[in-house]
This record gives structure tokens, C-alpha cells and sequence, in this order.
């Protein structure tokens, strides 16, 4: 039994063996099965090479991919050690670089300041610093220029494109001098440049307002926009001969048919305006008719049909009052803005003389577009002032201003550096009379605040202007100037001219010979402390000659021998300059 048992078991288990084989190989699949299975679930066992399971191996795998293994470790582990010592560097014994070394040395970079550098040759038009900015230049400079306000566009005007009338006054040779109403019409705004935020507004609130978001109206205002940028500045322009020079030039404000002339022959003369208006005025109409949208043939033939029916008045060439009572020129003149047909010119001698219509204009006579509202003797005029105190020597009066809600106070800037306050119910003697300029300067141009009554400016010849406050204007001593609210001596050349922003009480624009600024008085310096380290006080804003004072919004340069600036009185931010190189209409884009 026990040789066949044993000899049983081993067949048994000889037999099991196979079995247990096949189960191994059933769990473990061949190679055949395994290129089937991802690379991931294959096994990890050893094989034969052989050439169909033949794979190619990068002995360079992973060689940086490691991040825990370093650059040295690297080197290190390639033997390389020597070769790494050869190549350090000694950080400490390093050669200094020469500054001259280099294909060119760092450039240096400057700022232009235009109250230090005057070399205009290089100056290129920064056209991205302006809305609109229009400039012309006519056959003979002229050293004045007003604003005639439109009658029938409207104040307060955004859309463009905008008109400008003006009333010139040459500089000419011989006899060929004129006073010229000029019309600026379809004047763009810059090529290229977008609408802002606060003027698209502008005109969307404009457009609601008129059409009631009619899809209509929509399609003409789009298609007007798109029109805007093709429109091409149109000129118009009548004269008046006139004799002599034309030293300043003002325009009634209650009639704006009346223009005022200061002649270099020491000659007032007023001239009637009115008929050239109107020519000017159905022209535009004539063009708008032309211009307009050609859709709405109804509006069209309305537009001409007023044009055609447009009354026009018999244009007078000569002026219609002339007065030569003064002893000499003058520059001096000004027109009240309290009484209709008030007006005070003063000469080089220091004579201050007082007109007063003596039928004034009402706003039914102007309704009524008669010939001419004024005659040849609508005007008395009273020599009412003389030279007195202590600027006996040079009392020539510079300009004059009269008060904005005072029917009989006027302001005078003389030279010497004096600015006297009149009353003229009290004539022959200055109610207040104040050397503001302790070095004697000539106090060339002053400008009173429509809105803010108590504030005067004052442009000096030595490039200084200053902001004055009325209510402390008079001090106890006598020999001791006021202390302005405000003083600006960072200009270089002679204050030629300012005038305060219309509808901002705080702005200003002031013109030297080299150019117009506007400044924002509201402004204040952030850092207080700079001004004290510059040993400036707290109303010598302008700091040291040459400085650019915080106050300062704006720069128009470009212009030679700039004489005078106004603010259009309809168009906001829209200013008007004459200089020897001609005239500028311009609006900022900061404003």
C-alpha cells in the first residue's frame, strides 16, 4: 500500500500541477494581450529583449525635470567638479565699468517749460490738448478784437460744429485800415479726435429733449455725426474803412449792433454793425438750407424760405458818431453793463471821459432792426477826470473797467503801477487810488468778476497779475500797498491781457507775449510745505519767476506777440486770442 499510495499521490499532484499553471496563466496576460491594456495597468515583470518587444530609452531621462535634485548635485554627479572651481568668479575683484563705456551715453531728459523757454522753432501742435482749434491769419495784424454774440444760435452751445462772429480792428500802413465783422462757421472739431463722456451726454440729453427718442430723429442725428468731420471751416467777413490805427475795439453789450473804436489819432468813433450782421445772418441760414438734411425737403424749403424773406438792413460804411475831444490816443475803453449806452474811454494824458446816450437803446428798438438805433447825436460826452497825485509824471491810463452790478463805479489801471476806483457822482477826484506795484510797474490790463463782484484782476509790465479783494482794497496807511488775494509772477514778459470765465467764477485767462494761460484759481497746492521751503507766502501762488504754478489748466503757444484773449460769452471754454501772427479760436479739452 505504500508504494502505491505514494506513487498515487505523485500522479495526483502531477496531475494538480498543470492546473495550477493554467490558473497563473489565465491571471497574468501575455505580451500580445498587454499591448490592449493601458500603460498604466500593464504589470512590471522582467522580459527578453527580443525583437519584437525591442524599445528605444533616453539615457538622459529626467535629467532637470527633478525638482529636488539641484544644479550641483548635478554637476556633481557627472563628475565635473574640477571644471566648476576653474569657472567661479570672484564677486569682490570685479573690474569697475567705465561710465563711457557703451555704444552712447543715457540720454537727458528735459520738460519744456513755457515760462522759461521761449524758442518756439521746435514746438510741434499737440492736437490731442484741444476740442476745436482753428486759427487764420489776415492781410495786417490787429492789436484788438470782441466777441459780437450771436443772436439767433442760442447761449450755452456744445454741439458742434460752431460759429464764431468777430469784429477786428488792422494795424495797416497808409490808408487802408478797417474794422471787419468776421464769421467763422462750421468749425469742427479736431480730426480724429472722440467725444468725451460729458459731451456725449451733452448731446444725448439734447436729442431727448428735442425729438422724444424718435427712431426717425435717431437716423438724422447719426447721419449729422457722420457728416461733422467733412464739414470745412467757411469764412465771411464785411469792413468798415477806418482812419488810423485801431488801438482797441469793444462792442455795446446791450446793442451789439454798436461797435466802439479807439483810434491812434486820438479819435472815438462808433459804428453801426447791425446791416453786415444780417447779411451774415441770411447767409448762414442760405447755407444751412444747402448743408442741411436734404430727407426732410419740408424743413429745407422753410429754411429757404425765411432766408429769402429775411430782413435786411442798409449796411452803413462810415461810423455814425465821432468823438475827438480827447488831447491824445488811448487804450482805454469800456462799455457799462448796468446802463445801456454808458461808455468811458481815457487817453495817454490821463483823461477819464464819461458817455451818456442820450436816448438809449431799449430791447424793442432793437426788435425793431431800425437803420440806426443811435445818431449822430445820441451821445454827450464829459471830460470828467484829470491827472492828480502822485502819478502826475506818467498818468497815462492803461484800461478801464466798469462795475458789474454798479451803475456809476469804474475801475482804472494806470501806469506807475496805480489802479484807482472811481464814483462818477463825485468827478475830479478817485474814491480809492492804490499803488499796487511797489516797484512802479505799469499796471497794463484789469478785469472785474461779473460773478463774484468784490474780485479785480490786475496784469502788471513786469509779468505779474494779482486777484484783489475790493472789501480790503483801501488800507490805513496810505504808504503801504494792499495785500492781494492772489499773486502770479511767473511770466517773463508783460501781462498783455485777461478776462474772467463768464459762468466760472475761479477761472481766468491771461495772455503775455508769448502765449494765453488759463489758470483755476480754486486750486490749491497739495503740498503746502514746498511753497514755505521755496520762501513763498501764502498769496504769491506763482512761487519764484519761472515756475509752473499749480493754478495752471492750460498752455496755447504758438503765437506771436499774443495781444489780447476773450471767452466766447455763448460757447463754453471757447477762447478767442489776436496776436501779430493773426487770430486763434480754440477749446481746450481739459475743460
Amino acid at each position: 500500500m505504500g508504494k502505491k499510495s505514494k506513487r498515487s499521490r505523485k500522479s495526483e499532484s502531477e496531475q494538480a500541477a498543470p492546473t495550477t499553471a493554467v490558473e497563473a496563466s489565465s491571471s497574468t496576460p501575455s505580451l500580445e494581450d498587454e499591448s490592449r491594456v493601458a500603460p498604466s495597468l500593464r504589470t512590471n515583470r522582467p522580459e527578453d529583449i527580443s525583437e519584437e518587444n525591442l524599445r528605444c530609452e533616453d539615457p538622459y531621462e529626467d535629467l532637470y525635470e527633478d525638482d529636488d535634485e539641484s544644479y550641483e548635485d548635478v554637476y556633481e554627479s557627472s563628475g565635473d567638479e574640477e571644471e566648476c572651481d576653474e569657472m567661479a568668479i570672484d564677486k569682490d575683484n570685479l573690474p569697475s565699468i567705465s561710465e563711457n563705456d557703451g555704444s552712447c551715453p543715457p540720454s537727458k531728459i528735459t520738460s519744456w517749460n513755457p515760462f522759461q523757454n521761449h524758442d518756439k522753432s521746435n514746438l510741434e501742435m499737440d492736437e490731442s490738448a484741444y476740442k476745436m482749434h482753428h486759427a487764420l491769419t489776415p492781410e495786417w495784424p490787429s492789436l484788438s478784437l470782441d466777441i459780437l454774440p450771436d443772436r439767433t444760435l442760442g447761449d450755452n452751445r456744445t454741439r458742434f460744429p460752431h460759429v464764431v462772429t468777430l469784429v477786428v480792428g488792422s494795424q495797416a500802413e497808409g490808408g487802408k485800415n478797417k474794422l471787419t465783422v468776421l464769421r467763422m462757421s462750421d468749425l469742427s472739431r479736431m480730426a480724429g479726435r472722440e467725444k468725451t463722456e460729458k459731451e456725449l451726454d451733452d448731446e444725448m440729453l439734447g436729442e431727448e429733449w428735442r425729438h422724444e427718442d424718435s427712431d426717425q430723429d435717431e437716423e438724422e442725428s447719426s447721419s449729422s455725426d457722420e457728416e461733422e468731420e467733412d464739414l470745412d471751416p467757411v469764412l465771411e467777413n464785411y469792413s468798415f474803412p477806418h482812419k488810423g490805427g485801431i488801438n482797441r475795439i469793444r462792442v455795446c453789450p446791450q446793442n451789439s449792433d454798436v461797435v466802439a473804436a479807439w483810434s491812434d489819432e486820438g479819435v472815438v468813433s462808433l459804428y453801426d454793425v447791425g446791416g453786415a450782421l444780417d447779411l451774415l445772418d441770411r447767409s448762414l441760414m442760405g447755407s444751412s438750407n444747402n448743408s442741411g438734411n436734404k430727407k426732410d425737403k419740408n424743413a429745407s424749403e422753410t429754411i429757404g424760405n425765411k432766408a429769402s424773406t429775411y430782413q435786411v438792413r442798409k449796411m452803413r460804411k462810415d461810423p455814425f458818431f465821432v468823438y475827438s475831444g480827447h488831447s491824445t490816443e488811448g487804450y482805454a475803453i469800456d462799455w457799462s453793463n448796468v446802463i445801456p449806452g454808458r461808455l468811458a474811454t481815457a487817453d495817454c494824458d490821463g483823461h477819464i471821459h464819461i458817455w451818456n446816450a442820450t436816448h438809449p437803446v431799449t430791447s424793442k428798438d432793437i426788435a425793431s432792426k431800425s437803420s440806426s438805433s443811435w445818431g449822430n447825436s445820441s451821445f454827450e460826452v464829459k471830460p470828467t477826470y484829470s491827472p492828480s497825485g502822485d502819478n502826475i509824471d506818467n498818468p497815462s491810463v492803461e484800461d478801464l473797467q466798469w462795475s458789474p452790478n454798479e451803475a456809476t463805479v469804474l475801475a482804472s489801471a494806470e501806469c506807475g503801477g496805480y489802479v484807482r476806483i472811481y464814483d462818477v457822482r463825485c468827478p475830479n477826484r478817485a474814491m480809492i487810488s492804490n499803488k499796487i506795484h511797489g516797484n512802479g510797474a505799469d499796471v497794463n490790463v484789469i478785469s472785474w468778476n461779473r460773478l463774484v463782484s468784490n474780485l479785480l484782476a490786475s496784469g502788471g509790465d513786469d509779468g505779474s497779475f494779482c486777484v484783489w479783494d475790493l472789501r480790503n482794497f483801501q488800507t490805513p496807511d496810505k504808504s503801504q500797498s494792499p495785500k492781494p488775494l492772489a499773486r502770479f509772477h511767473c511770466h517773463k514778459t508783460p501781462i498783455t491781457s485777461l478776462e474772467w470765465h463768464p459762468t466760472d467764477e475761479s477761472m481766468i485767462a491771461v495772455s503775455d507775449e508769448n502765449g494765453t494761460y488759463i489758470y483755476d484759481l480754486s486750486i490749491e497746492e497739495d503740498d503746502p510745505e514746498h511753497s514755505s521751503k521755496r520762501g513763498v507766502n501764502e498769496a504769491d501762488n506763482g512761487g519764484t519767476e519761472g515756475v509752473i504754478p499749480p493754478q495752471l489748466l492750460f498752455v496755447h503757444s504758438g503765437s506771436e506777440m499774443t495781444k489780447e484773449v476773450h471767452w466766447h460769452p455763448q460757447i463754453p471754454s471757447c477762447v478767442a486770442t489776436t496776436s501779430l501772427t493773426g487770430f486763434t479760436v480754440f477749446i481746450p479739452s481739459n475743460l
